[in-house]
């Protein structure tokens, strides 16, 4: 088995709705690091699991400096955006979604809860 992972430093703007009192319920904005993890049993015909810039184009491009609630279509947790982001990335099975300091969240896909990296 292959596997890569790439790391990207993001900027993004979003608000929570949640169902009781909170001021992450307000417009507000994070620099977040997002890890993203692949694998694959054969590479691809360019000697890849997935292009770096692939990774980097998806994470960024709907992500960095874009408020997130105009654009996700679900209530834009680290939970909910470290599943999307996964679902969105070839061969990716865990990503990585650290919003601040103290608080990262992650989503593994079923069966590879023990992989490498």
């Amino acid at each position: 088995m292959f596997y890569v992972s790439k790391r990207l430093e993001i900027s993004f703007a979003h608000r929570l709705e949640l169902d009781y009192e909170s001021k992450c319920g307000r417009l507000h904005g994070h620099n977040a690091i997002v890890t993203v993890f692949c694998c694959s049993e054969k590479l691809d015909r360019n000697g890849m699991v997935t292009d770096f810039s692939k990774i980097k184009e998806t994470v960024s491009g709907r992500l960095d400096h874009l408020y997130i609630n105009e654009t996700a279509g679900f209530n834009p947790t680290a939970e909910n955006l470290a599943h999307w982001l996964c679902g969105l990335i070839p061969n990716c099975y865990k990503v990585i979604f650290q919003e601040s300091e103290g608080n990262t969240a992650a989503y593994v896909k079923d069966g590879y809860e023990n992989a490498a990296l």
